[in-house]
């Protein structure tokens, strides 16, 4: 079973960066589509990105063009660098993976998550 770790998350000003990352161990990254989630204080978790086994992304049209999903099969680890951020992008951010599949936006497809990590953006 993956264990998946973020890392990356804190405070930041509207229009700054972060840069997430998630860190896999256990087993053999490559085999596993990677995706971002995040859940807002009150709100459902909802997707952000996704990146395929081959490298395919995926994103959710409220980040579109500001953030950026990538893998390094070397490093096992998985990023998501966030530009121009807005208050409505404030939540915990969550990394899963999902064996084999193709990096979809349904939670139900992965099958490990992280345990999440906070991401806050003052206006």
């Amino acid at each position: 079973q993956v264990q998946l770790v973020e890392s990356g998350g804190g405070l930041v000003q509207t229009g700054g960066s972060l840069r997430l990352s998630c860190a896999a161990s256990g087993t053999t990254f490559s085999r596993y589509a990677m995706g971002w989630f995040r859940q807002a204080p009150g709100k459902e978790r909802e997707f952000v990105a996704a990146i395929s086994r081959s490298g395919i992304t995926n994103y959710a049209d409220s980040v579109k063009g500001r953030f950026t999903i990538s893998r390094d099969n070397a490093k096992n680890t998985v990023y998501l660098q966030t530009n121009s951020l807005k208050p409505e992008d404030t939540g915990v951010y969550y990394c899963a993976a999902d064996l084999y599949g193709p990096g979809t936006i349904r939670e139900r497809d992965y099958d490990a998550w992280g345990r999440g990590i906070q991401v806050t953006v003052s206006s």
